[in-house]
C-alpha cells in the first residue's frame, strides 16, 4: 500500500512547473523517484516526506518550489497525511531557513494570502491542458 502512496505522491509532484522555466520539476531533476518517502504514523494516517534538490545552491526560488510542492500535495493526496518538505541536505546555501519556512503552517498560510505569490503558485501547480 505504501508503494501506491509513493507513486501517487510522485505523480502529483512530477508535473509541477518550475517558476522560471517552462520545464517540470521532474524534467529539471528537482524531484525524482527517490525524493519521496512515505511512513505509516497511525491508523490510516501517513507521513509523506519530500526532499527536493534545487537546480543551483543559491536558488532564489527554492522556497517557492517548496510552497508549490506543499500546496499541490495538500490538495491532491487522497489519504490522511502529514507532510514534511525539505531541501536535500547540502544542496542549498540557506536550506535550514527554507526548511523552517516551508514546514511552518502559519508562514505557508501567510504566503498564500499574498495575491502575487498565490498566482505564481497556481501557475506552477495547475495541470497543463
Amino acid at each position: 500500500f505504501i508503494d501506491d502512496l509513493l507513486s501517487s505522491a510522485l505523480d502529483i509532484i512530477r508535473t509541477i512547473r518550475d517558476p522560471e522555466k517552462p520545464n517540470t520539476l521532474e524534467e529539471l531533476e528537482v524531484v525524482t523517484e527517490s525524493c519521496v518517502e512515505v511512513q505509516e504514523i497511525g491508523e490510516e494516517e501517513y507521513l509523506v516526506i519530500i526532499r527536493f534538490t534545487p537546480t543551483v545552491p543559491h536558488c532564489s526560488l527554492a522556497t517557492l518550489i517548496g510552497l508549490c510542492l506543499r500546496i499541490k500535495l495538500q490538495r491532491c493526496l487522497p489519504f490522511r497525511h502529514k507532510l514534511e518538505i525539505y531541501i536535500s541536505e547540502g544542496t542549498h546555501s540557506t536550506e535550514e531557513d527554507i526548511n523552517k519556512q516551508i514546514n511552518d503552517k502559519e508562514r505557508v498560510a501567510a504566503a498564500m494570502e499574498n495575491p502575487n505569490l498565490r498566482e505564481i503558485v497556481e501557475q506552477c501547480v495547475t495541470e497543463p491542458e
